[in-house]
């Protein structure tokens, strides 16, 4: 049943990383991230298959592999983050405690992303003799 469940999860996570590619204010990297570990412990094939895309396969072998994420892929996700939690902050400005709330998964996600491995994202020079 629990593998049903993560499978499940893992296509919506999958559903939603496609969304937040086009949609401005719904970020992608997380809902990757999450698909990836849901099919990890489901699907070997579909998490060979997320594995093998040609855009999010390189930043999720390198985040597998211990390799951390790209300065660029943390600036981008941490500008999408709060984009959205500002875009949702002011969409519902009537709720002062909702506003509220919205900031302690921000700070969490931010501390997580500054914290985690950074992968130097410049080609390093060719060594000259």
């Amino acid at each position: 049943m629990m593998r049903y469940a993560l499978l499940f999860a893992g296509w919506i996570c999958v559903a939603l990383a496609v969304a937040g590619a086009v949609l401005p204010l719904l970020p992608t990297t997380p809902f990757v991230l999450l698909a990836a570990w849901c099919f990890s412990r489901s699907s070997p094939r579909f998490h060979q298959w997320l594995l093998d895309q040609r855009h999010l396969g390189p930043y999720l072998r390198n985040w597998e592999n211990g390799q951390g994420l790209t300065r660029r892929a943390k600036r981008r996700a941490l500008i999408m983050l709060w984009l959205s939690l500002a875009a949702s902050a002011w969409l519902t400005s009537h709720l002062g405690w909702y506003r509220l709330g919205l900031l302690i998964p921000g700070i969490f996600a931010t501390r997580y992303l500054l914290r985690a491995k950074t992968l130097d994202d410049t080609p390093s020079e060719p060594v000259q003799k």
